[in-house]
């Protein structure tokens, strides 16, 4: 089984709309975080099983809230390059792809 890790930025727009969702209504950011892990496991189980984006880039959404999960497969891991809005600015994550 694979595990998972956040691109850094990736990480802070997850945690900056988990706030935003628990100002918004007690419980919202909860429900949020819950799904976005969600979206997680059902990329480890399946990774390839959801659409790509771009070559090597897939694409899972978030169940109930309009975001997806974009990420990548690295060797022994999955990649999270961003907890992506799908309805603002797409594409704003494709700087993250470049290896560091």
């Amino acid at each position: 089984m694979k595990t998972f890790g956040f691109h850094s930025e990736a990480r802070a727009e997850f945690q900056e709309a988990a706030f935003y969702y628990e100002s918004q209504q007690e419980g919202l950011g909860r429900r949020f975080v819950d799904a976005v892990w969600e979206a997680a496991q059902k990329v480890i189980d399946r990774p390839l099983l959801y659409r790509e984006i771009e070559p090597g880039i897939r694409q899972c959404r978030v169940p109930r809230f309009p975001f997806g999960v974009i990420y990548r497969l690295k060797e022994e891991t999955i990649e999270i390059l961003a907890v992506m809005h799908l309805r603002r600015k797409p594409g704003y994550w494709k700087s993250r792809k470049k290896r560091h």
